[in-house]
């Protein structure tokens, strides 16, 4: 069984097509990246695979149920650095069994401590825990999002464009975390990113889309400069060279 399977997925807004005929799929431990122009529906694919949005048709199963279906402590989100507000009172542990709950919590117990302590030592961010959110450099609060996403230890993680707004150290100190965590744990990794050699480097499988699919599979087959200017209207790009 894959971990994840999606076929023919279309997602419409009234009248107008976000995602159409998307067709891709990963088995357990793949690390998929997603790969497209602002605008072209890489968000709401994410939404499709956390069951925040329904499709308009097509298949999508996770672990062979509807995203739907799935207990929610089997789906992790890492979202960006920027979705935080900075003048929001809070300490490291909080936002960790915020994810371990649900919920915020008001109170945290001696239990919902060490299960948080033992998700920070994970991603190396134990000595945060007691740390303001908004004394953290990018980088840090990174690693405080990756363990409320993966404190349950979830079979999917989906994940955002997590490295912006972090520098280049704390990006290539994120992508190990998050390697040695999916191999440890087995855990599937879906992850948006405008980051070709990313893709190209820690993506198992690369999903290239615009509105519609462009090509899914391997790295090296699908990064390419013919699918790259389908996807973007143009070959090349600021950070990484283009994989001949």
């Amino acid at each position: 069984m894959q971990a994840l399977e999606v076929e023919k997925l279309s997602v419409r807004f009234g009248e107008q097509y976000i995602l159409h005929d998307v067709t891709c799929g990963v088995g357990e431990g793949a690390f998929l990246a997603v790969v497209g122009p602002n605008g072209a529906g890489k968000t709401t694919f994410l939404k499709v695979l956390l069951g925040l949005v329904k499709p308009a048709s097509g298949k999508v199963l996770v672990h062979g149920k509807s995203p739907q279906e799935m207990e929610p402590k089997w789906l992790g989100y890492v979202p960006q650095v920027k979705t935080l507000d900075r003048s929001f009172p809070a300490l490291a542990i909080e936002l960790v069994v915020s994810g371990l709950r649900g919920r915020w919590p008001g109170r945290i117990k001696p239990g919902e401590r060490k299960t948080a302590i033992k998700a920070l030592e994970q991603v190396d961010a134990a000595q945060l825990a007691h740390r303001a959110l908004n004394s953290l450099s990018g980088g840090e609060l990174q690693r405080i999002y990756l363990a409320c996403g993966t404190v349950r230890k979830p079979r999917l993680i989906v994940m955002d464009e997590p490295a912006t707004g972090i520098d280049m150290v704390a990006q290539k100190t994120l992508y190990q975390i998050l390697e040695d965590y999916r191999k440890e744990n087995k855990s599937t990794v879906v992850m948006v990113t405008h980051d070709w050699g990313v893709a190209n480097h820690h993506a198992s499988a690369v999903l290239i889309i615009n509105r519609e699919m462009i090509a899914f599979g391997l790295p090296g087959q699908v990064l390419t400069n013919e699918n790259l200017a389908r996807a973007y209207g143009h070959a090349g790009h600021p950070m990484t060279p283009i994989i001949e």
